[in-house]
C-alpha cells in the first residue's frame, strides 16, 4: 500500500502534540524532537547527545516534566499554609493555587504527548 494511502488512515490521540506530524508522514521525527526540544530548558539545545537522539529526547522530556510537575503540585498544596506567613494576600493566595491547578493539568496534557510521542519514535 503507498505511504500516502497508510497516512491518511493514521488515527492520533486527542493527546497527541498537534505541533508533531502524524508518525509515519514525511518530516515527522524531525517536527517530534523540535518540539520536544522546545519543552526543554534552552540550555539543554547545546547538547548534541540528545538533540541528535530523539528517543533520548523523549525520555529528558518526559523526566523533565515530571518533576515539574511535583514542583507545582508541592506549591498547590501548600500555598496556604505557607504563603500568609510570607505577607501574601488571601486574594493573592487565590489566584495562585488556579494558577497552579491549570498548570497541573497542562504539564499532565505534555506529558500524555510526549509519553504518546516518545512511544511512536521507538516503533
Amino acid at each position: 500500500m503507498p505511504q500516502t494511502a497508510q497516512t491518511a488512515r493514521i488515527t492520533l490521540s486527542p493527546d497527541w502534540p498537534h505541533q508533531v506530524k502524524a508518525p509515519g508522514t514525511h518530516d515527522w521525527e524531525r517536527s517530534a524532537a523540535r518540539w520536544l526540544r522546545d519543552l526543554l530548558p534552552a540550555r539543554y539545545s547545546g547538547y548534541s547527545t540528545l538533540t541528535r537522539h530523539p528517543v533520548l529526547l523523549a525520555r529528558h522530556a518526559h523526566l523533565q516534566v515530571q518533576h515539574e510537575l511535583r514542583a507545582v503540585r508541592v506549591a498547590l498544596h501548600t500555598s496556604r499554609q505557607e504563603l500568609p506567613a510570607l505577607g501574601v494576600a488571601e486574594a493573592v493566595i487565590e489566584n495562585a493555587i488556579r494558577m497552579y491547578a491549570v498548570e497541573v493539568e497542562q504539564l499532565n496534557r505534555l506529558a500524555r504527548g510526549i509519553r504518546l510521542v516518545g512511544e511512536a519514535l521507538q516503533r
